[in-house]
């Protein structure tokens, strides 16, 4: 009895907490949460806030920065520069059916298509439009000023949690000379270039340069790549970095590897140390600079809301929560993955566990990606280094186009898939690198993140010839080769 008279009681002072907490009304420069960078994460977080009822305060430090890096300095003009790109190299290829191109790119009209595509979807992700929306808006650079309060302009703004996410920006190039080039770029300035250049240099062998770089090359510059490493995509599959890195090179495109910057000659000329003492210099007329990325943490006076800093990065748990329990990280800020999808993931687990009694943590063994090169390159789950870090048991499942229909009509047939896949026969991860690859991979990422196993892609009905038969081809291999001579004797029995 005793026991039920105290249950009792803690429900009724906890209904009467939340009634009172319910019934608050805010003051004006109050909020239920704040939210600190309006990129893919923070419009995420803030357009389910204010659906749901609760006052929301959106910052950023001006209306041309909402939609973050993604919609301004990444991944819509990248795409819309790629499409373009591609377009154009098909062009030259269909002269051996008998039409004929010629001229020379007016990068002009390619900037102002870019252009075009980031302003049809910035309407929906601009000031005007978010405050329409019943979110409160803010422009400028916000600081904490207590554990709940940040200030901007002269005006506190409180609020019971607080997301940042901030983003990244990207790491400049620090070499003698460097000070003195006209033309050097990073994704945050290449989408304004005014001049299709003759000879471009990129520095540095991730997914920016890699994809820029080839897109520049189809639109007809001469492309220079000076990677740090001994290969360049060194996040995807070894398989497959070599696989993009000989694809490039036929495309033209000239890589050192094993290389560092070293210094600027006559204001058009990078020399670079190749290996363990050779110099060469590589003459340009644009400079592109993709070699990581900084969090944007300045500014910010996290120490005065208790948020704790180590080697760099903002301290986060499992859970995304900092040193201060009521401050969230989403996005890049969080320095984990870094793309688009991994903000709207991030902003998604921050916002469930705002209403859930039951915390998750943060999982990323699902975790895809697509590099948008030609040919593509799309990524998900585990690869073999996890599996074998996580010691966990599994197969790989290797298949090429080489014989597949649709890639022999299509001329992708250079392209490969490759999956790893568990002892009950279900997919841990793979990667594909093909045309359209990011599509072709989705119902993989589906199996992946379902738990399905691969009797589900080998059942499944697939209309001829799609591209993503290549699949199926890829389980019934491998079904094939369970064909034991035990199992094929027992199945004469049977017939």
């Amino acid at each position: 009895m005793q026991i039920i008279i105290f249950t009792i009681a803690i429900l009724a002072i906890f209904f009467i907490w939340a009634r009172s907490k319910i019934g608050r009304k805010l003051s004006g420069n109050e909020f239920d949460i704040i939210i600190i960078g309006a990129g893919s994460g923070g419009l995420n977080a803030a357009s389910f806030m204010n659906k749901a009822g609760f006052k929301t305060l959106l910052i950023d430090k001006s209306d041309r920065n909402i939609g973050g890096d993604c919609l301004n300095f990444g991944c819509v003009p990248s795409k819309a520069l790629i499409h373009v790109a591609r377009m154009i190299k098909n062009g030259r290829d269909v002269e051996r059916f008998g039409l004929k191109t010629d001229g020379t790119v007016d990068i002009g009209r390619v900037v102002a298509y870019i252009k075009e595509k980031q302003d049809t979807i910035r309407e929906d992700e601009n000031f005007q439009a978010l405050s329409k929306k019943g979110i409160t808006v803010k422009l400028g650079l916000a600081k904490f000023i207590s554990s709940n309060t940040v200030i901007l302009d002269g005006q506190e703004y409180k609020a019971r949690k607080i997301i940042i996410a901030t983003g990244s920006r990207p790491k400049e190039l620090d070499i003698p000379g460097i000070k003195d080039v006209p033309n050097i770029f990073t994704n945050e300035t290449i989408f304004d270039i005014n001049f299709l250049p003759k000879k471009m240099v990129v520095i540095g062998g991730g997914p920016i340069g890699m994809e820029l770089g080839q897109a520049f090359k189809y639109l007809g510059s001469d492309v220079s790549v000076v990677v740090k490493g001994d290969s360049i995509l060194n996040k995807e599959d070894p398989e497959v970095s070599r696989f993009i890195f000989e694809k490039l090179s036929k495309d033209g495109i000239r890589f050192y590897l094993n290389s560092q910057p070293e210094k600027i000659a006559d204001g058009n000329k990078i020399v670079i140390k190749v290996g363990a003492d050779k110099e060469v210099s590589l003459e340009f007329d644009a400079l592109l600079v993709a070699v990581g990325r900084f969090l944007n943490t300045e500014g910010l006076d996290l120490e005065k809301a208790g948020v704790e800093m180590e080697g760099g990065k903002i301290k986060v748990d499992s859970y995304l929560r900092t040193t201060n329990k009521k401050v969230f990280l989403v996005g890049d800020i969080a320095g984990q993955h870094q793309f688009t999808h991994a903000a709207e993931l991030h902003a998604k687990l921050v916002l469930r566990n705002f209403f859930s009694p039951f915390k998750k943590k943060l999982e990323t063994d699902k975790m895809s990606w697509v590099t948008y090169t030609d040919p593509e390159i799309a990524t998900f789950g585990l690869n073999g280094k996890d599996l074998n870090k996580k010691q966990l048991k599994y197969l790989t499942i290797r298949k090429s186009f080489k014989n597949d229909d649709r890639a022999i009509v299509d001329e992708s047939t250079e392209g490969m898939l490759k999956l790893f896949i568990s002892s009950d026969k279900k997919i841990l991860g793979g990667t594909m690198a093909a045309k359209n690859a990011g599509e072709m991979i989705q119902e993989l990422i589906l199996a992946n993140s379902a738990g399905l196993k691969i009797n589900t892609l080998f059942n499944k009905i697939y209309p001829y010839p799609v591209a993503s038969r290549i699949n199926r081809k890829a389980v019934s291999e491998h079904m094939a080769g369970q064909l034991t001579p035990f199992v094929k004797k027992l199945l004469r029995i049977l017939y």
